[in-house]
């Protein structure tokens, strides 16, 4: 679902910015063989509760032509054209959930091609402990939010998330790691 307005940011064989004005929503991703990508920023927010590390997922709104009612990451979408990655992850988390972040609240975890889709997809850990459970769903994207304990991110993921996500096995497993990690690391 695009934005009025938005174009996204394309780029060429070698991950770098093509500066031509962006790539028309309406166009859709590229398709394989075409010598550009566009790129998308996922940011996974996560809590430390007393019963160890939840995570958070977005429900798909039944208004979304992709995916309707299926689970997916907290917050993502494309990069816009000129846009930086930090600031692509902040404007989707607060469109799509409503949630204000701070650059310093993002942790870089990867960067991969989906060649597929002709997409980069880049993901984030975001730390919301202590945080208010305030969302807002201002865009018509997302419908609800669930907090999932780590010990059945992939349970949720293979029964309740979208088919991209439930064949990204790569990106599951590094992702569930690194909050092993953080929650075996950080009292």
């Amino acid at each position: 679902m695009g934005h009025s307005g938005e174009l996204w940011q394309e780029f060429d064989a070698k991950y770098e910015r093509i500066m031509n004005g962006g790539r028309s929503p309406e166009l859709g991703n590229p398709h394989t063989g075409e010598p550009t990508f566009v790129a998308v920023a996922t940011v996974w927010l996560f809590r430390k509760t007393k019963d160890g590390i939840e995570v958070l997922f977005q429900q798909r709104s039944e208004n979304v032509d992709r995916h309707p009612l299926d689970y997916d990451v907290s917050a993502g979408g494309h990069i816009n054209y000129g846009e930086s990655l930090v600031d692509a992850a902040i404007r989707e988390t607060r469109e799509e959930i409503g949630v204000e972040i701070e650059p310093s609240m993002l942790h870089f975890i990867f960067s991969t091609p989906s060649l597929s889709a002709n997409n980069i997809i880049n993901g984030f850990l975001c730390d919301y402990t202590g945080k208010q459970d305030e969302f807002h769903f201002n865009d018509n994207e997302v419908k609800q939010v669930k907090w999932v304990p780590l010990k059945n991110f992939d349970e949720f993921i293979m029964k309740y998330a979208k088919q991209p996500l439930k064949e990204d096995t790569e990106t599951r497993s590094l992702i569930r790691k690194r909050l092993e990690f953080y929650e075996n690391n950080n009292s």
